[in-house]
């Protein structure tokens, strides 16, 4: 198939949304480092947070534009390789945090994140998601040409590397956010591929199975779903702090750099809670446009999953909107108290680097998709044909008036 041009909106609404937050992290930044001064005794500059958030902006835009230039034949080769990658260093990290090391970070009892000194952190939650996209997409393409889609030859691999995946985030690192994310990708992958829907049920079933487990065994799980029940408990201080932050932002906001929340009283306001800031200070007017700029960009993505070129292309492209679109809509849900409090980032908005990068990542792997998608071929071709029956009537109509 021959390569035409790919989706301009996907690439511009993914540098409008890292605009948008490196906006609201320029207007916060400060507020946050003089409450963390102030609380730690630190001496974090005001500008440190902007200055870092801009540095990962660029560097995820270099990331998007390689993703987009590197022909995707290239990049499945490491598919799978990127999902071992983000297992070892899970495995490595969960080592670092038995051992006590400094290498582990952790916060509020869960480890999540591998120190790398004056880069930051890495978190291999990112890896999974990424390499689990390629992987799976890869997998049930190749067996489905086979015939053996409905085989253990699927199963069995698939199962695994899920499992695992899902093993080290939701129990080892206690990330139940992310956990939901891998598996939105791990059952959209599998329902998109064709799979038998016996099948499929049965997978839902054992994951809302384990889910139920893993909530019931786990007490501060459990503490979120009584508070989201009940309006009472440990969650509730951070719930009514992000719907006042929404609520004070009215209709048109309070304007950068007014954001009262900001400078203390809303947990995470730079990471989690970003969602809650930026309705406080750009107003349900502001909201509406950034899940409206999520939306576009995020059919767009389907659409590339519809057209896509061929079976695994398409996978990956569904995998991706997976992905983005339940990330997104379980923070916006979490801080708006329509599902219990989970701790994880919007998209292309919050403060951080690792995620931001593989989400650029990702999204420019599908802007590269969309260079190859069935209806420019289709359309070329309807043209190719047009062409040549209108030569052929004019041809007709040329030798009946000879004749």
């Amino acid at each position: 198939m021959r390569k035409h041009r790919g989706d301009r909106v996907i690439a511009i609404m993914t540098f409008v949304l890292l605009m948008a937050g490196l906006i609201i992290i320029y207007a916060i930044g400060p507020m946050r480092a003089n409450f963390l001064n102030a609380a730690y005794g630190g001496n974090i500059s005001e500008s440190h947070f902007f200055t870092r958030q801009l540095v990962n902006v660029l560097l995820s835009i270099v990331a998007f534009v390689v993703a987009f230039k590197v022909p995707y034949e290239k990049i499945r080769k490491y598919g799978k390789w990127v999902l071992v990658l983000g297992l070892v260093l899970s495995a490595g990290l969960w080592v670092l945090a038995k051992a006590g090391s400094g290498l582990a970070k952790c916060e509020l009892g869960a480890c999540r994140w591998i120190n790398i000194g004056s880069f930051g952190s890495l978190q291999p939650a990112e890896f999974l998601k990424l390499g689990l996209v390629l992987y799976l997409s890869q997998l049930a393409a190749s067996r489905k040409a086979e015939g053996k889609l409905n085989k253990s030859d699927f199963w069995l691999p698939a199962g695994v590397f899920s499992l695992l995946s899902l093993f080290f985030v939701v129990v080892v690192q206690k990330d139940l956010g992310t956990g939901v994310v891998l598996i939105a990708i791990i059952l959209a992958t599998i329902f998109a591929s064709g799979v038998e829907l016996k099948r499929f049920a049965l997978v839902c079933a054992g994951i809302l199975v384990a889910a139920v487990f893993v909530t019931v065994t786990s007490p501060h799980r459990v503490e979120r779903v009584r508070t989201f029940l009940n309006g009472e408990g440990a969650d509730t201080y951070h719930i009514e702090n992000a719907m006042m932050a929404i609520g004070t932002g009215g209709l048109t906001g309070v304007g950068v750099g007014n954001s009262v929340q900001a400078t203390g009283y809303l947990p995470e306001s730079i990471n989690d809670s970003v969602f809650a800031i930026m309705g406080e200070t750009f107003g349900f007017l502001g909201l509406t446009m950034v899940v409206a700029l999520f939306v576009v960009m995020l059919m767009r993505v389907l659409k590339v999953a519809e057209l896509g070129a061929d079976e695994e292309k398409r996978l990956v492209a569904v995998g991706v909107f997976a992905w983005i679109a339940v990330q997104m809509a379980v923070n916006i849900m979490a801080m708006t108290g329509l599902i219990p409090l989970t701790g994880i980032t919007l998209p292309l908005l919050s403060y951080g680097g690792t995620s931001m990068m593989f989400v650029t990542v990702a999204l420019g792997l599908v802007t590269q998709l969309s260079c190859y998608t069935k209806r420019e071929r289709e359309l070329k071709q309807v043209k190719f044909s047009n062409s040549h029956l209108k030569k052929g009537r004019l041809h007709e109509s040329t030798s009946s008036r000879r004749g």
